[in-house]
């Protein structure tokens, strides 16, 4: 799972392409989804023949494709099904009941800063990074130097209109886009609900409601407060970040350099927590992330709990702030609790 252009069928096509045993599916094709319609055993069999990999792009677009997976592992056991789609929710409600206990879940993002700098290296990847600040990691953008504006206009209109308008009958496009707009202006900052259906003219409820669908479809992610002992932790609150910033700056429409930017810190915190994220998923590390708050303004950029361990980070664009200090009243609240400034200096300590 993961959103379109991420690279799914490009890894498969890398890891089966030379295989002859291999039936290639795609779900977006109409008759691939009137196929599977009134699919039954007979057919089934006629249509995978000798095959021992059905391969479904963007299954979620099959209707029952959970009924209709198990279907043919129960028919014809010795063929393996491999399923892609790029929203989460509308893929995984439709295969989890049916396949409960029998299938194996893989998210995908775009590129990251640990791939590319294992692709080409560290110090490399590292001058890059002011790039990527304002261009992303999308496989298409990366790979098309020059042509990044075109292309992450083009990603971020697939986005809005081809799948998430699509998957619960959202009318209201110009609001989804207003709304976007709003959290990509308040990245790193905590976000209420409340304020951006005023801004952009939504009730709270709805607000709540495309947030959660931009999170599935792999747009956006939030990150909740972290709240144990204190009486005056903030306790639910949340912040959102893009996935991607070449998405994010897609939105607003900025892509002015770095060295022009008011934005900057908030692109670099975004950048670090994003990044974190994706090596966390493909590490398969059972850690929770959350930012921490007070009511008196002190806070903690990033908070990961692993193994009843508190791991808690800062990041600071300006390479200059490393004396930050761990807010006092955290400190004295979890004293085993590790602290670290991240700048671009020292940037492989939590990316690499």
């Amino acid at each position: 799972m993961g959103a379109r252009q991420v690279g799914k069928s490009t890894l498969l096509q890398q890891l089966l392409g030379e295989r002859a045993d291999v039936l290639w599916l795609n779900g977006d094709e109409p008759d691939v989804s009137g196929m599977f319609e009134n699919i039954s055993s007979a057919r089934l069999h006629a249509i995978i023949g000798t095959k021992r990999i059905v391969v479904i792009d963007e299954a979620q677009r099959i209707p029952n494709i959970g009924m209709k997976i198990k279907l043919i592992t129960d028919q014809i056991e010795e063929v393996q099904v491999i399923a892609t789609g790029s929203s989460s929710f509308e893929l995984a409600n439709k295969i989890n009941e049916p396949l409960t206990g029998r299938k194996h879940e893989y998210k995908m993002y775009p590129l990251s800063f640990a791939e590319m700098a294992e692709h080409t290296s560290f110090l490399e990847e590292h001058r890059m990074i002011p790039h990527r600040l304002v261009y992303g990691y999308y496989p298409e953008v990366v790979t098309n130097p020059g042509n990044e504006k075109l292309l992450l206009k083009e990603l971020s209109d697939s986005y809005l209109y081809k799948d998430i308008l699509s998957m619960e009958n959202i009318l209201k496009a110009d609001k989804l886009t207003r709304l976007l707009q709003a959290l990509a202006h308040q990245i790193g900052e905590q976000v209420s609900y409340n304020e951006i259906g005023q801004l952009v003219g939504l009730d709270p409820k709805t607000v709540e409601r495309y947030i959660d669908i931009l999170e599935k479809s792999y747009v956006v992610f939030r990150l909740g407060t972290f709240s144990r002992n204190l009486r005056n932790e903030l306790k639910k609150s949340r912040k959102v970040y893009f996935w991607d910033l070449g998405i994010r700056n897609a939105v607003i429409g900025n892509f002015a350099q770095i060295e022009n930017r008011t934005d900057v810190g908030a692109l670099w915190e975004n950048f670090v927590i994003s990044e974190r994220m994706k090596k966390l998923s493909y590490e398969s590390r059972l850690c929770s992330s959350y930012f921490w708050r007070t009511q008196q303004q002190q806070e903690i950029d990033l908070l990961e709990e692993e193994d009843g361990q508190l791991q808690t980070f800062e990041f600071k664009w300006n390479t200059k702030k490393k004396d930050v200090k761990v807010p006092d009243t955290f400190l004295k609240t979890y004293p085993s609790a590790t602290f670290t400034v991240i700048t671009p200096d020292n940037i492989e300590e939590i990316l690499l």
